[in-house]
């Protein structure tokens, strides 16, 4: 019965989990609240929670790559244009590309965009 107590034990005193989860809690937060990244869910979900976070913080990046380039500019317009009594207004805008291996192991280049929406003090 000893040995099945000191099996038990072995498995949860591992220190490794909780330095990795203690690494990511304090790098998400930072990165996680000016960035808002543009995937495939509805453009006014995108529009949504960009205008959440510039309710509390003066400026909100929103970045894409590839196919979801579009999308990000529309997002920037909708916000821009269409809330124009609230006074946001589109600030630095990156472009670039990034390489990426794709499946069959071949590298590709993939477009990215970097728009910064500002609040107007």
């Amino acid at each position: 019965m000893s040995t099945d107590n000191t099996e038990t034990i072995e498995p949860t005193t591992t220190a490794e989990p909780t330095t990795t989860a203690e690494s990511t809690t304090s790098t998400q937060p930072t990165g996680a609240r000016d960035t808002i990244y543009i995937g495939k869910k509805p453009l006014m979900a995108y529009v949504t929670s960009t205008l959440i976070q510039l309710a509390n913080i003066p400026s909100v990046s929103i970045k894409a790559r590839g196919m979801s380039i579009s999308r990000a500019v529309d997002v920037a317009q909708i916000i821009s244009r269409k809330t124009e009594n609230a006074g946001y207004k589109i600030g630095d805008i990156n472009i670039g590309s990034e390489s990426l291996e794709s499946q069959d192991g071949r590298t590709r280049n993939v477009s990215t965009i970097e728009i910064v929406v500002k609040r107007n003090q």
